[in-house]
Parts: structure tokens; sequence; C-alpha cells
């Protein structure tokens, strides 16, 4: 199936329970304010779609996104975020960690960073769990590309790259939900991966 436009409609949102589905899920997952709300909106070509917030952990549900009625993107909650306690923190992580174990239509994991900086602890957490649980690496997004230079925009990849342990293979996408820069190839990866 080839992916010309992405057309979303918002689902469900859930706190404690995850759905059984018959279609592939894309799951999206991030530090708080890391820009996945952004991500979505970008990719739809719509600006206030999915909720963006300049405060960080707003979103604390599994948001469930029905993709031209083929197939899901999951946003799973930020995060690292720091003013929540240790025991929400706690509730998350188990969480998340559940949905990705749990849930049988996970067809690929993203993994979003900022682009501008070097990934964190738990970045590189999130990462290796992710390989570990799944035996294969997330396509990794690094979001607000336009806040850097161009001439940055390599070598900032590469060091996200040897951070996460990142093999060579791995699709690591340089993105600007502003200018739109990395939507169609990440589009040309979606219709990649649902083709094979």
């Amino acid at each position: 199936m080839k992916i010309n436009d992405i057309v979303l409609e918002k689902v469900v949102g859930l706190s404690s329970k995850i759905p059984s589905n018959n279609m592939m899920e894309f799951v999206l997952v991030g530090r708080s304010n890391v820009g996945k709300s952004s991500f979505i909106n970008a990719i739809s070509n719509r600006k206030n779609y999915a909720h963006t917030s300049s405060t960080p952990g707003k979103t604390r549900t599994i948001n469930y996104y029905l993709v031209n009625k083929k197939f899901y993107i999951v946003d799973l909650p930020g995060y690292g975020y720091a003013k929540a306690s240790i025991e929400e923190q706690n509730n998350w992580a188990t969480f998340i960690n559940k949905y990705l174990k749990t849930s049988e239509k996970i067809e690929e994991i993203i993994l979003i960073v900022d682009i501008r900086h070097k990934p964190s602890e738990k970045d590189c957490q999130m990462f290796s769990f992710i390989v570990s649980a799944t035996g294969y690496e997330p396509i990794v997004i690094a979001t607000k590309s336009d806040k850097i230079k161009k001439s940055e925009v390599d070598k900032n990849i590469a060091v996200i790259r040897e951070t996460l342990n990142a093999t060579d293979e791995c699709e690591i996408v340089p993105f600007s939900a502003e200018k739109k820069d990395g939507v169609k190839t990440f589009i040309n990866i979606l219709s990649n991966i649902i083709e094979d």
C-alpha cells in the first residue's frame, strides 16, 4: 500500500487499558516535550490535531490515531518528566513497558529525540529496551532540525547514532515540524514497511 498523504482520525485515549485490534501499530516514544505531538501534526499536515503544550508531561494517556483507516499511529506518554513524582514516573514506565511487551500488532517503534542534544540517559535506556524487547532497532526521528545549521545536521546525527549505540542500518531521520523537513522521508519509510 503506497501512502501519499496521511489522514488521521483520533480514535481513543486510554490511561489504563490496552485495547486489542486487528491493525498494525506504529508506536511513538520519546521524552516529555521532545515534539511527538508536533511530529504527528506535521506528518498529517494539520496544525493542532494532536495537542501540543509548552508544559512537559501533558500527555498521560496512550493516544491512538487511525491512519487512512488502515493502521494506527500510537502516541505513548512522554518519559522523563522531572516534575512528576517518582511514583508517577514509575507508573508511566510500567505502563509503557507493558504496552511494548504485550501489544501483538506493533509493526515498528519510532523513537523521537532532539537533534540539538545528545540523547539522554533515558533515551538510551529506551533504545536498548526496544532492541531487547523486540529484537530490532527503532526508527529514530531527530526533531527540531530547523534549529541548527544545515552544516551541523550530519555531525549531530552521527552523535545521536554513537550515543544510542545504533548500527549503521538504523534509520535516523532529521525532522522539522516547522519546515516539514523529513515528512516525505518518513512517509516513504512507512510505505516500504507496509508494502513488505
